[in-house]
């Protein structure tokens, strides 16, 4: 799952009130060849202050806050990750792990009455990847009385070094397993994303959130990889005070 991914469907929990409580599964479909799909269970912790937020995966502190646009410096945790042990892939299990990581950067959001863009843009923070994810999507919110549903459009870019890091194959990973070499460049990936939400009560919500990504020919290509596509979905409940 990229960081990416995890921030903007963590968003999908956020509600207007100062704090929500609650709890939510994610699932992620791997994009490796042979790779275990992963459900993680992630607690909803969601505050949104004047100065500083909280959004389960996602911490930021304003540096613009109106109405209509917010601006942020964002730090996030991405539980994208590859472990050797996890597939079936004799090939596969030869090459090294690659590890989650902490990425920061900046977060803008833009609200209006024609509907609503949100953009990304962070960094890789404890120098496992080096990498840079930026992510831009528009989307409009349908009311349907206590429901709400809102679709969405984007694409997200990887740099070089985040493409490389998660999908590349190194010379002695090449001679160990068998693979390719593969250095990955850039890429982009579009996608279609979907959230659902019901106002149960005055205080309780439960929502479902969903992205479908067309991977970028850069993570197709990689001998690591036999989708073209990858699916996630995220849903949970949650308590507003």
């Amino acid at each position: 799952m990229s960081a990416s991914v995890s921030l903007c469907l963590a968003s999908s929990f956020v509600h207007a009130a100062p704090l929500t409580l609650g709890a939510s599964l994610l699932y992620s479909e791997s994009p490796y060849k042979s790779g275990q799909d992963r459900y993680y269970p992630v607690p909803v912790i969601n505050y949104d202050g004047d100065s500083f937020y909280l959004k389960s995966l996602q911490a930021g502190y304003y540096l613009w806050k109106d109405p209509t646009n917010q601006l942020s410096l964002t730090v996030l945790g991405s539980p994208q990750n590859f472990d050797p042990n996890d597939v079936d892939d004799g090939d596969m299990r030869e090459l090294n792990k690659r590890r989650w990581t902490l990425m920061g950067g900046l977060a803008y959001r833009h609200s209006a009455d024609w509907g609503i863009v949100r953009t990304t843009l962070v960094g890789d923070m404890l120098d496992n990847s080096n990498g840079i994810i930026w992510d831009l999507t528009y989307l409009y919110r349908f009311e349907f009385g206590q429901f709400s549903l809102t679709p969405g459009i984007g694409a997200l870019w990887n740099s070089s070094n985040q493409n490389d890091y998660y999908y590349g194959v190194s010379s002695g990973e090449s001679q160990r397993s068998g693979l390719n070499r593969y250095e990955a460049d850039d890429s982009w990936s579009p996608y279609l994303e979907l959230t659902g939400a019901w106002s149960i009560s005055e205080h309780w919500n439960a929502t479902v959130s969903g992205r479908y990504m067309r991977l970028g020919d850069e993570i197709k290509d990689s001998p690591m990889v036999d989708k073209s596509s990858q699916m996630l979905l995220w849903t949970g409940i949650s308590y507003t005070f």
